[in-house]
């Protein structure tokens, strides 16, 4: 099968900052900001994981604990000094673009010792971070960004998403289509012909895809076109070359599609973002 997940970290870079090694002080979720989530991996506890309004949970054995988006938390230890773990903050692009994090739990628990592969990662991870060898850091990083791949990995084939990208993705049949839209979005896409890509019929395919996606065919490849669209506007690419690389053949069918979905045109978006920053 087509390599479901890849089509999306190209398209928007998963990136880790590691902001705390040690013991359980000073680490809290306060200043959490859009697009950014925070990967906490707990190698020796027991933490209470207190967020939101009521959401509390006990973590006893060594656990990735993950926030995919802003929310108010707080780790918790009765001997702070006997908890040990490292902290990450986890970007994927832009907050308003991204699919990635829609349909996650607003917390992700995982014990290591579900997923193998992330006990190995997570080993590695620690010997390093303990370490502090040359290229400490980078290398840090670069496992913590790998640990996170095997968490969504974990998300899909468990089913742990409700709705959204990966939760089609884990449908063997719609990740078909969504993959096929995924690599080729310039493409004129039809129910008809993304129906085929999933070797379902276009009255099932389209009631599928909305019952698990939770949006029709049509708006996702929309969200996703001015996803992709946001992105190259931001690095300065004209309008009209956006237009053709998203697959809307004029900078007006642009237009339109931003004003149905943004409420405004690409410059103006655009111009919003800048006054902004």
């Amino acid at each position: 099968m087509t390599d479901r997940l890849s089509g999306l970290l190209n398209r928007f870079e998963l990136r880790a900052r590691v902001f705390h090694r040690g013991s359980l002080h000073g680490v809290a979720g306060d200043a959490m900001r859009g697009g950014v989530g925070h990967l906490h991996l707990v190698y020796r506890g027991p933490v209470t994981v207190a967020y939101g309004a009521n959401g509390r949970e006990t973590v006893v054995q060594p656990s990735a604990v993950f926030f995919p988006r802003p929310v108010i938390y707080r780790l918790e230890a009765d001997v702070p000094e006997a908890v040990d773990l490292v902290s990450a903050a986890i970007e994927f692009g832009g907050a308003d673009e991204n699919p990635i994090l829609r349909g996650l739990p607003d917390l992700l628990v995982t014990p290591l010792t579900c997923v193998p592969a992330l006990d190995t990662v997570q080993q590695l991870l620690f010997d390093e971070a303990a370490a502090r060898r040359c290229g400490h850091d980078a290398v840090v990083s670069r496992l913590t960004e790998i640990l996170m791949i095997q968490l969504l990995r974990y998300a899909m084939r468990q089913r742990l998403v409700d709705g959204g990208s990966l939760a089609g993705l884990s449908d063997p049949r719609l990740a078909k289509a969504i993959t096929a839209m995924h690599a080729d979005p310039s493409r004129a896409w039809t129910l008809e012909t993304l129906a085929a890509a999933a070797g379902m019929s276009r009255s099932r395919f389209a009631a599928h895809f909305s019952s698990v996606v939770g949006i029709a065919p049509g708006e996702y490849l929309m969200r996703w076109r001015i996803g992709l669209a946001k992105a190259l506007l931001r690095r300065g690419r004209p309008v009209k070359q956006v237009a053709l690389d998203v697959g809307y053949g004029s900078a007006s069918a642009l237009a339109r599609a931003f004003a149905q979905g943004e409420g405004a045109s690409p410059t103006g978006w655009l111009s919003a973002q800048a006054g902004q920053q």
